[in-house]
């Protein structure tokens, strides 16, 4: 029996990392005017998040890991300076929402690890784009990040609240 969980624990991180990696595309094709450059839904969030809230925090750390590399080895970027920012944003802000959902025991729903992951990530992404260009100047374009990954850690949140919701039987399936 240990084998059969074994290898339905693998196909179900993998279907999440393939799902993500979908999300991180789609993002990609939508034709969003960004007023700023970094500035980004976060789709693939929802997938970290969700696998964070139902499987746990060594799960959502996989598919993190996984997605991003992927991501990058899809997309084109692959340990190019974008790929580092997604990377340590995504590491970033798995690790933090994590440590927050474990040191919290409920307090914290659901939008509110959305909304500290997306801060998390976007300062995760301004201290590695520092540290790679030696510059300590552009943080002063974190304000514009931060007001960002508000709106979009409140969407993010509230996406992956409806999958949890439809998941667990709260909202009828079509």
């Amino acid at each position: 029996m240990q084998n059969t969980s074994q290898t339905y624990r693998l196909v179900r991180l993998a279907l999440f990392v393939a799902l993500a990696i979908m999300l991180h595309i789609f993002e990609a094709m939508l034709p969003l005017p960004y007023l700023f450059p970094g500035a980004k839904l976060g789709l693939a969030n929802i997938i970290s998040l969700f696998v964070l809230l139902l499987f746990g925090f060594k799960d959502a750390l996989l598919v993190s890991f996984l997605r991003t590399i992927l991501g990058g080895l899809m997309s084109g970027t692959f340990l190019t300076i974008t790929f580092w920012l997604s990377f340590s944003g995504g590491i970033a802000s798995t690790l933090v929402m994590g440590a927050c959902y474990r040191l919290a025991k409920g307090d914290i729903g659901t939008i509110g690890l959305s909304v500290v992951g997306a801060l998390t990530h976007n300062l995760a992404q301004i201290t590695v784009a520092a540290l790679l260009i030696g510059n300590w100047g552009i943080f002063v374009y974190l304000p514009y990040l931060i007001f960002f990954a508000l709106p979009t850690g409140f969407f993010v949140g509230l996406v992956t609240n409806q999958l949890e919701r439809f998941q667990s039987g709260s909202i009828p399936r079509p």
